[in-house]
């Protein structure tokens, strides 16, 4: 390694561990309705369909705003959209804190779609600019679990300043740490080696079609898209609203088992993602067919859970957790899919396109399970029955089985394109390993 690749290395190391402790920042705020939903519905006096709003429509605005994002990555870089995306997370974070109504609260979440919406991509930017093309899934995957400690920070201590300091100061505490992660980026994140803000060309509607349509040209944008919806729905809807409820009522657990259960997952998360990376760094023509593993084993797990008679085993509980958890990392897999088919001029539109997926899963998940709850224990408030649980949670088979045959379906036409631009393609990529 020469000392100027040297030197480059160790800046970005700087740089990704401040943008990471943004992007950690933006999924503790995310999260952090996760242990906080049976308080709201007693708060805001809501049904399961109402409290299905907070998420569906935080995640609502995240995944419409994933394109746009891409867009603004490319022509403003990544620190300006950051700073944009902490400075919204606060404000509306703290109006949340505050918010006396079910209606200004919904309004407080969508803003912090709004902000979250503008931190991950602009890390994977960062990531792609400061580091080597075989460090850069490594990298990625550590972004994505090491992030996921928000959702740890958003479980348990959340749960004890909920319970100790109430909601108000509990919302305000969390909001006020919005501005030393500013301070950070304000003074250590640079958007390349060469300026702290890069300014990209000023882009044409003309241009802006063209970009997107040639990012959703290539399958493996496609794949990576399928790649993203398949694998994350699961563990982002226990994460971020169902879990703690789904735990509680509908398999009996304690508070405190199921506030562990939630640690669980996230733990998970934090451990698959670096044995994924190494996986698809060293075998890169096989990344669809762990995917599609993957998909299975949670479908499998899931099964066994909802076709228990009674409530299920706490060791099956961590089973689950821990086979859903690994969903998470999968899905940046669908990330390693767009950088590897896209050139960097788009890669902000690409990743954009790919990062609706999960999302869009996520969000078709949470407000059909609220709706199915309600449809199944009518005027029962938050006394959700253990049956209707087993309903709710089996709406997740629609969209597995949509994403599974998607992800075949875009895997076949991508491997076919590889084979016509490089008939040695597939002994090149299974040769890394």
């Amino acid at each position: 390694m020469s000392q100027a690749v040297a030197d480059r290395y160790k800046g970005g190391v700087g740089i990704w561990l401040v943008a990471l402790s943004v992007y950690l920042l933006a999924v503790f705020h995310r999260s952090s309705m996760a242990v906080a939903g049976l308080a709201a519905t007693d708060r805001f006096d809501i049904s399961a369909s109402q409290l299905a709003y907070f998420t569906m429509l935080q995640l609502l605005v995240y995944a419409a705003m994933q394109i746009p994002v891409g867009l603004m990555l490319d022509r403003f870089g990544s620190r300006r959209i950051m700073l944009v995306g902490v400075a919204i997370l606060t404000l509306a974070q703290s109006a949340f804190a505050f918010a006396d109504s079910y209606a200004l609260a919904l309004l407080a979440r969508v803003f912090v779609g709004a902000g979250d919406a503008m931190i991950f991509i602009c890390v994977l930017r960062l990531v792609n600019t400061w580091f080597a093309a075989r460090r850069i899934p490594l990298i990625t995957q550590l972004t994505g679990v090491i992030g996921q400690m928000g959702a740890i920070i958003a479980a348990v201590p959340m749960t004890i300043a909920l319970r100790d300091l109430g909601w108000t100061k509990a919302y305000l505490l969390a909001a006020s740490i919005g501005v030393f992660v500013t301070i950070l980026l304000l003074i250590v994140v640079h958007d390349s080696p060469d300026v702290r803000s890069i300014t990209g060309p000023p882009l044409s509607l003309t241009e802006v079609r063209t970009s997107l349509a040639e990012s959703w040209e290539h399958p493996g944008t496609r794949l990576g898209l399928w790649t993203h919806f398949s694998t994350q729905f699961s563990a982002t809807t226990l994460g971020l609203l169902w879990g703690y409820p789904f735990f509680v009522r509908g398999e009996q657990v304690s508070v405190s088992t199921a506030g562990l259960l939630l640690t669980i997952l996230v733990v998970a998360v934090m451990a698959a993602g670096p044995i994924l990376a190494w996986i698809i760094t060293n075998h890169p023509w096989h990344r669809s067919t762990l995917v599609l593993g993957i998909v299975l084993s949670i479908v499998a797990v899931w099964t066994v859970v909802l076709a228990w008679p009674g409530n299920a085993p706490l060791p099956l509980l961590v089973v689950l957790v821990i086979v859903v958890g690994i969903g998470g990392p999968a899905s940046m897999i669908g990330f390693d899919f767009g950088r590897t088919f896209n050139p960097e001029r788009r890669m902000g539109s690409a990743i954009g396109i790919i990062n609706q997926g999960g999302f869009v899963a996520s969000l078709l998940l949470v407000i059909a399970i609220g709706y199915i709850l309600d449809w199944r224990t009518p005027g029962s408030g938050a006394n959700y029955s253990p049956s209707a649980f087993r309903w709710a949670m089996s709406a997740q088979y629609v969209l597995w089985g949509l994403g599974f045959i998607q992800i075949w379906r875009y895997r076949l036409k991508t491997r076919a394109r590889i084979l016509e631009e490089d008939p040695d393609a597939k002994a090149k990529m299974t040769k890394l390993g």
